[in-house]
C-alpha cells in the first residue's frame, strides 16, 4: 500500500459489520461469556454496559484518542477500532471475533445477511462543511452550479454512491460523507469544529450457490478497501477536500 491511510487525516478508524437472518443469542449468561472472553485478550476494552435500545457495548477509554470497541445488536455484531496503530492491529480486532463469534454466538454461514468492512475517515474543519464538500468535488462538474451562484450557500452536500465489484453485485462498494453542518449553522454562521467524514464500506453478500465464510470474505474485502481507497479515494476525494479546507483558511 502506498498511501498512508493511518495519517493522513485527522482521524482513520476500521469498522465491521456482521449482519445476520437470526437473532443473536442475548441471554446474561452467553453474552457475558462472550464479552469476557473479548475483554481477556484485548484487556484495554474495559467498559461494559448496555443502551438504551438494548444494545451490549465493551468498549475501550474514549478519551484516549485511540480505542477498540464491540457491539452486540439483535441481528448485528459490530466492532472498530479507531486511530488503531496500524491497520494489521484493527484487521485482528475483526478477525478474531468472527473466528469466536461461530463458538460464542453460534453464527453460521447460512446465516450471514451481510458481512462489512468499512474505512473511515475525519476531516476536522470549523466553518460550512457542505460548501467546503461542494468545491471540492463538484468544481468543474455539471452540478456545480447549484452552488457556483454567489447568492447560495450549500446547506447539505452528503453525496453517497454504490458500485458493484463483481458481475453478480454480491460484493458492493459504497462511498458517502456527512459534513454534521445545519441551516441553523449556515444562517447563523455559528459553526464549531466538527469533522467531514468520508465513509468507504465493502459489504458481501451471499450468493445462492456461495456460503460466506467469514474469515477468508473478510480478507478479501480488506484488501479491496485498501486498493479503493489508495487508488480512488484518497486522490479523489480525500485530498480534493483537503485542499478546499486549506484554501478556506
Amino acid at each position: 500500500m502506498d498511501v498512508d491511510l493511518l495519517n493522513l487525516t485527522d482521524d482513520f478508524f476500521v469498522n465491521l459489520s456482521l449482519q445476520t437472518t437470526l437473532p443473536l443469542p442475548r441471554s446474561r449468561e452467553t453474552v457475558l461469556q462472550f464479552y469476557e472472553a473479548v475483554q481477556k485478550h484485548f484487556p484495554s476494552m474495559r467498559s461494559f454496559y448496555q443502551r438504551e435500545g438494548g444494545e451490549y457495548v465493551l468498549e475501550g477509554d474514549r478519551e484516549s484518542g485511540s480505542y477498540q470497541w464491540a457491539e452486540l445488536q439483535v441481528h448485528q455484531l459490530s466492532a472498530g477500532y479507531f486511530n488503531p496503530p496500524s491497520l494489521q492491529d484493527a484487521y485482528h480486532l475483526h478477525s478474531w471475533l468472527l473466528e469466536r463469534c461461530v463458538y460464542f454466538l453460534g453464527v453460521s454461514g447460512l446465516d450471514v445477511e451481510a458481512l462489512d468492512v468499512m474505512f473511515g475517515f475525519n476531516l476536522d474543519y470549523c466553518g460550512n462543511r457542505d460548501q467546503i464538500v461542494a468545491e471540492a468535488l463538484l468544481s468543474g462538474s455539471p452540478l456545480a452550479s447549484m452552488v457556483n451562484d454567489p447568492t447560495v450557500r450549500a446547506v447539505e452536500t452528503e453525496p453517497s454512491l454504490v458500485v458493484a465489484l463483481d458481475e453478480q453485485c454480491h460484493m458492493q462498494a459504497r462511498l458517502s460523507l456527512e459534513t454534521r453542518s445545519s441551516s441553523y449553522q449556515v444562517r447563523t454562521g455559528q459553526y464549531e469544529e466538527e469533522p467531514i467524514s468520508i465513509y468507504f464500506t465493502v459489504r458481501r453478500y451471499p450468493s445462492p450457490s456461495d456460503i460466506i465464510r467469514l474469515t477468508e470474505s473478510f480478507a478479501h474485502q480488506c484488501e479491496a478497501c485498501e486498493e479503493m481507497a489508495s487508488r480512488v479515494i484518497v486522490p479523489n476525494v480525500i485530498q480534493p477536500i483537503l485542499t478546499a479546507i486549506a484554501s478556506s483558511q
